[in-house]
């Protein structure tokens, strides 16, 4: 059926999973004028704009996803991280807050806003963010090595080394 949005998404995520972004992109689009309300299309063409290094485009593609549906926590989430990587980091904070509104038990969205904290040298409150992520799953490697980043940027290099262990181990 051509006409159906979802078999083009669907398609452009095989094309994603595959890093053939720029067909990814030609689906998401297709999937996305054949049904302009398709949310995840967006936040789908808006994540492989994200891994092009197109951060603008793909907080353009975040924005339209949340404008359809603001309730969504992964959006923001996603947003978030863009605005990260372009060192919006007021931006990043207000989006994992309310990600984390959203959904109290958004592991990603802890680290993710974590991240956002130690770039702007907050290790504290990055280290609070990890513990969070970690408390809600403690087999989380990636908050495990970053609270050991942030553990290293404040001296503390034992809790380091413990993170560091923990994430290896794991």
């Amino acid at each position: 059926n051509p006409n159906n949005a979802s078999y083009y998404n669907n398609r452009g995520n095989a094309y994603y999973g595959l890093k053939e972004y720029e067909k990814a992109i030609q689906d998401y689009n297709r999937a996305i004028e054949l049904n302009p309300t398709y949310t995840l299309a967006y936040n789908n063409r808006g994540n492989t704009y994200y891994n092009l290094k197109e951060y603008e485009k793909a907080i353009q593609d975040y924005n339209k996803a949340i404008e359809l549906n603001p309730n969504n926590a992964f959006y923001y989430n996603n947003r978030g991280f863009a605005y990260n990587n372009l060192g919006e980091y007021e931006k990043a904070i207000k989006d994992f807050d309310k990600a984390i509104e959203l959904n109290s038990t958004y592991t990603l969205a802890y680290n993710n806003r974590g991240v956002t904290h130690n770039n702007l040298k907050d290790y504290n409150k990055a280290i609070n963010d990890y513990n969070k992520a970690i408390k809600l799953d403690p087999d989380y490697t990636l908050s495990y090595n970053n609270r050991g980043l942030a553990y290293k940027n404040l001296g503390e290099y034992e809790k380091a080394i413990k993170d560091f262990d923990k994430a290896i181990e794991l």
